[in-house]
């Protein structure tokens, strides 16, 4: 059954409160994630999905009638997370990313062909719990949707944009001319182009060439390092990456993941047993019993160690970060729970916690904004700014953790505190394990 057919399924699930009241945050420790600071006291006023007021509470005035949310001068309101590597492909994994105070993803390839523009429509309107969605559409010679021809490939990437795809995903095996048509086809059509290393083009060639996100660090080791960890080449390489203007998503979460089980079955097997296993769907469960990397062979440690390094020097250079997950790609990545795995392993880097922070709110608001300049600004708390925000107990600059068990999450208009979070969570428990 296609997404498209089970996103239908669940209709009415959830449905959204049409015409509610204004929400206002009263007494709110704002992280506004412009710059590494808080603002104490603070009430923040959402109409709809917008922030329309902020300001100090002797300054702000909260109309009649307005819902009242109190973090009596010891919560934390700071801007929802952006997971800009996703694979949903069950509609009751999307409710997982909220819990985790995910508001917005990007979704990498596995959709259908259409019916995307519905999905986005029913997703913006509340109808499921689910962030809110960008869609990339994969093109390949051998997986994702196959051209195998400049011409086919320019008329899948028109095929992408008349089914309302918002990005073109190239992967591994497209040939250079191939790759060049994409990238022509996608200009014209408005679309950016994100992805792979394509083997034939190489990094960080293919960014000069029109591609403006780099989905996985590992990328740039197996074209532009030519499978080496040779850190002399590091210095090049960024100063490259950062002339070029790309994005990159170190996706460090699911490299570690990789890493532990690679030749390890029964690495799987206790990741299985692990508490966040017990709210997601059979499917995804299913994908990792079968994951092909138990059966490998070799030590993929030095090569983790190597993607550390390299991303720290991104980070130092000024190379814009994107926080992204693969989830639920690889084994061990548990959908939505993985971005807290993500922030944990930029920070072990060497990124401070509000560079992690930054990589998954700012900067994916900077990064929309840049690809589809009409859509609706995000990423900051400031008026005019989608109000997609997550509330917390204490400081998360101070400590990331605190952002695992959101007080409660802003997301299209719609308030989820912390019980319906928890409710939503156990649903799935019931219904699955």
């Amino acid at each position: 059954m296609s997404l498209l057919c089970r996103v239908v399924a669940v209709l009415l699930v959830v449905p959204f409160a049409a015409g509610a009241a204004p929400i206002a945050f009263v007494n709110v420790n704002v992280v506004p994630m412009d710059e590494p600071r808080v603002l104490n006291h603070q009430t923040v006023l959402v109409d709809g999905n917008v922030i329309v007021r902020f300001g100090p509470v002797r300054e702000v005035i909260v109309p009649k009638g307005t819902t009242r949310i109190d973090g009596n001068g010891t919560a934390y309101l700071l801007p929802g997370l952006a997971d800009m590597h996703v694979h949903i492909w069950e509609p009751d994994d999307a409710a997982l990313y909220v819990i985790n105070g995910v508001t917005t993803a990007l979704h990498m390839g596995g959709e259908p062909v259409g019916g995307i523009r519905y999905v986005k429509q029913i997703i913006d309107a509340g109808t499921i719990v689910a962030p809110r969605g960008f869609f990339a559409f994969r093109l390949d010679d051998e997986f994702g949707f196959v051209t195998g021809t400049p011409e086919r490939a320019r008329n899948a990437v028109d095929l992408a944009y008349a089914n309302g795809y918002d990005f073109i995903k190239v992967y591994n095996n497209l040939s250079t001319a191939e790759f060049a048509a994409i990238v022509s086809e996608a200009r014209k059509d408005g679309m950016a182009v994100v992805g792979h290393g394509v083997r034939s083009v190489g990094l960080p060639k293919a960014l000069f060439e029109g591609q403006i996100m780099v989905a996985h660090a590992e990328e740039f080791y197996y074209t532009a390092f030519e499978n080496r960890t040779d850190t002399a080449q590091i210095p090049q390489v960024v100063a490259d990456t950062l002339r070029s203007g790309a994005y990159v998503t170190p996706n460090l979460s699911a490299f570690e993941a990789i890493t532990k089980e690679w030749g390890h079955p029964e690495q799987v097997a206790e990741w299985l047993r692990d508490d966040r296993a017990q709210f997601m769907t059979p499917a995804v469960r299913t994908r990792w019993i079968n994951d092909r990397r138990t059966r490998e062979q070799g030590d993929l440690r030095p090569v983790l160690s190597f993607l550390r390094v390299f991303t720290r020097a991104l980070q130092d250079a000024g190379v814009p970060l994107l926080a992204g997950t693969d989830s639920p790609g690889a084994a061990g990545v548990f959908p939505g729970y993985a971005i807290h795995d993500e922030l944990r392993t930029l920070v072990e880097a060497g990124l401070s916690p509000f560079q992690a922070l930054t990589a998954a709110t700012r900067t994916p608001g900077d990064f929309i904004h840049k690809a589809i300049p009409q859509a609706q600004r995000f990423g900051i708390v400031a008026e005019g700014y989608r109000a997609d925000l997550a509330l917390v107990a204490s400081n998360p600059l101070q400590d990331l953790q605190v952002m695992k068990r959101p007080l409660g999450v802003m997301l299209s208009g719609r308030w989820f505190p912390a019980n319906e979070l928890v409710a939503l969570e156990q649903e799935r428990k019931r219904k699955y394990h």
